[in-house]
């Protein structure tokens, strides 16, 4: 009887967090893909707010959704069984494969774990059968020797699915030198054997400077080096995987388009959440896209204000009464501004928001805005939808995701934002001034994007497609790597599992 050949597999780990390791597995797995491989993406564990909807009705890492758009391949549950979505500084919301088993707390999390490798390995297994090479993604850092017992993220996994593993450093930052020799120390002597080299990303300047590095590297750890990968500055035209990207993105960005006659403000709540909503409008030209830091108030000159996704609703919307920014919105509406609210931003402009069930910590309702005729009630059931329809104001198609808990009711929604397939979404005030919704993704689209621009005093950029952009840019991260990486070795590797 004939046997199928195992999927090949790399894993990449990193030396630390935000090293690059998601944008070098999309950016390998479209150069894989542009030469005829079959490849699948796969992170055992994510910690990331951002997430993105699947075809079959779960949630996974929005960086895990960029990765199979790179491999031409439509993201799955099992493509990110375990992804943590922050909802305190001490505890997150725990999905495995695509739905929601409950809230811990991290020490809580950490007695879990072996639980959840079984649900793991059996999501790999499954990717496996449908790829021909299984780009897999680390957590944070490989050497996390603290959290070592019941690893699924790093070497827990790579031991336990049998993987080889290449670690990626980031120069960028600083001391890449010591952070991969002190890696390789601290792993144990079996781990050790299972790296087979090392990526320098995120480098500036001359690699013939870098020479004597890599042989202090090579005569410290036995390790060779598969590439030194220049910095990428397109990558910032890619949905980023977490809240670190706009701590660059606030004060890198609004400088640029200063000059952009709409200024859309948004509050930097603490537990944002998608705010990849935000990437198209950044894109315009004729925006100025303000992500207001707390300590600074929301500015009386935006034409338009806009309260993002959130992972916690009751949680920032107290904050962003602490910040004060309760008052900045409210006297904006009543000089008659343009307020828009996303997702969890919608539940706050409405009167009230209950969490009878304690589904965001203990049971607790507050008052909203007031700025919406609804209340939202949150409930155990978490609604997971790609749904498409039509912006009444512009007559334009939309299309994206729906990702909440709650419902939202009352007179408001008589009066809908959207039209969808299934009758109405949103809700808009009797002055047509303030409006929200369910629907994340919707600016991607181009059309309805130039129409709201247009509605708000601007002129959209005609020349830009953003999904193009997209697909643009991952091409050239392709080629990037092409030209720094010794991807037949990578993929030599992959095969000698």
């Amino acid at each position: 009887m004939h046997r199928r050949r195992p999927a090949a597999a790399l894993m990449l780990q990193g030396t630390g967090s935000d090293v690059g390791k998601s944008l070098l597995v999309a950016g390998l797995a479209r150069a894989l893909a542009r030469r005829g491989h079959v490849v699948r993406p796969f992170k055992p564990q994510n910690m990331s707010n951002n997430a993105a909807v699947t075809a079959d009705g779960g949630e996974i890492g929005r960086a895990q959704a960029l990765q199979a758009r790179a491999c031409f391949a439509k993201p799955s549950r099992d493509m990110n069984p375990v992804l943590l979505k922050p909802q305190s500084e001490i505890g997150a919301q725990v999905v495995v494969q695509g739905r929601v088993l409950r809230s811990a707390t991290a020490r809580d999390y950490h007695a879990l774990k072996a639980e959840l490798m079984p649900a793991v390995l059996a999501s790999f297994a499954r990717i496996c059968d449908e790829a021909e090479i299984v780009l897999i993604e680390g957590a944070g850092s490989a050497a996390e020797v603290n959290l070592r017992q019941s690893d699924i993220a790093n070497m827990g996994f790579a031991e336990a699915a049998d993987v080889p593993v290449v670690l990626v450093g980031d120069i960028d930052r600083g001391g890449v030198i010591a952070a991969l020799v002190g890696t390789h120390a601290l792993l144990a002597v079996a781990e050790r054997a299972r790296l087979k080299g090392y990526i320098i990303n995120k480098f500036r300047g001359d690699p013939a400077l870098f020479e004597g590095a890599l042989a202090t590297i090579r005569q410290r750890t036995g390790l060779v080096c598969h590439g030194i990968v220049p910095f990428f500055p397109a990558a910032r035209e890619l949905p980023a995987e977490d809240g670190m990207a706009l701590d660059g993105y606030a004060a890198g960005h609004s400088r640029g388009r200063s000059a952009g006659r709409v200024r859309i403000a948004v509050p930097r709540l603490p537990r944002i959440a998608n705010f990849d909503d935000l990437d198209p409008l950044a894109a315009e030209p004729d925006v100025a896209l303000d992500i207001v830091e707390p300590g600074r108030p929301l500015p009386g000159d935006a034409d338009l204000i806009l309260l993002p996704g959130s992972k916690a609703t009751l949680a920032d919307l107290a904050a962003l009464r602490a910040e004060g920014w309760d008052i900045d919105l409210l006297a904006h509406a009543r000089r008659g501004g343009r307020v828009l609210g996303l997702c969890a931003g919608y539940q706050m402009l409405g009167h009230r928001i209950a969490d009878p069930a304690g589904i965001e910590g203990p049971s607790d309702t507050a008052p909203g805005l007031g700025l919406l005729d609804v209340a939202t009630i949150l409930g155990a059931d978490k609604t997971l939808r790609e749904v498409q329809g039509t912006d009444l104001a512009t007559g334009q198609r939309v299309r994206g995701y729906e990702m909440h808990v709650g419902a939202t009711t009352g007179p408001g929604t008589a009066r809908p934002m959207l039209r969808m397939t299934d009758g109405g979404a949103g809700a808009v005030s009797t002055d047509g001034r303030i409006a929200g919704c369910y629907l994340h993704g919707l600016f991607a689209g181009d059309a309805f994007r130039r129409a709201f621009i247009a509605g708000l005093g601007g002129i959209g950029d005609v020349d830009l497609a953003y999904e193009a952009r997209i697909e643009a840019t991952l091409d050239a991260l392709a080629a990037h790597l092409e030209r720094h990486l010794d991807i037949a070795a990578l993929v030599e590797i992959a095969h000698a599992r």
